[in-house]
């Protein structure tokens, strides 16, 4: 993720080249989405709420500046999961969930379930978490954001970011000391 090709590519797209914008949505719906994700917790609802954002983006484009692309387009997204988590006052059960703790094909028996279980009991306490420390948590240890980055997207200060990724931390090992 360069923000030099960003701002440039941001540029051709405001310029008419429209199909540019299918290069930033390549290069950004991905961590969008695992973002969305480890938020929300629905794959499905985690996909819409990328797509919702990569089109309001699209739509608003001209209110962006080309060189902070990547924060203003996190930022809809992290607005749209807000949103998402309000509106929402009850919790689904999917009745499949394979998601992104499935075993690839041929593994250990014994492997994939202990990873399964182990990969619920981890969004389980994540889901417990407040919604800024899990945030914190997401960007930092999911997605490898420094707290340069972070403190962009999240428009907070770096010591604050710190303090709520290790509360996440502690939260996290208490939540989990007797799972793991």
């Amino acid at each position: 993720m360069e923000p030099e090709s960003d701002a440039e590519d941001v540029r051709r797209v405001l310029r008419g080249d429209t199909a540019v914008y299918a290069v930033l949505v390549r290069r950004y719906q991905e961590p969008l989405y695992r973002h969305a994700y480890g938020m929300v917790g629905d794959p499905d609802a985690a996909a819409d709420l990328v797509q919702d954002s990569l089109v309001k983006a699209y739509t608003r484009l001209g209110t962006c500046d080309p060189d902070r692309f990547a924060a203003w387009l996190f930022r809809i997204l992290r607005n749209r999961c807000k949103d998402y988590l309000k509106s929402r006052r009850r919790r689904d059960v999917p009745l499949l969930d394979d998601g992104p703790h499935a075993a690839p094909p041929g593994d250990d028996p014994g492997l994939t379930l202990d990873r399964t279980e182990l990969g619920r009991a981890v969004s389980e306490a994540l889901a417990h978490l407040p919604e800024p420390q899990r945030e914190a948590f997401l960007l930092k240890h999911v997605e490898g954001r420094s707290y340069e980055e972070m403190a962009e997207m999240l428009d907070a200060g770096i010591s604050a970011l710190k303090m709520r990724v290790m509360r996440a931390r502690e939260t996290l090992q208490e939540l989990l000391k007797d799972r793991v």
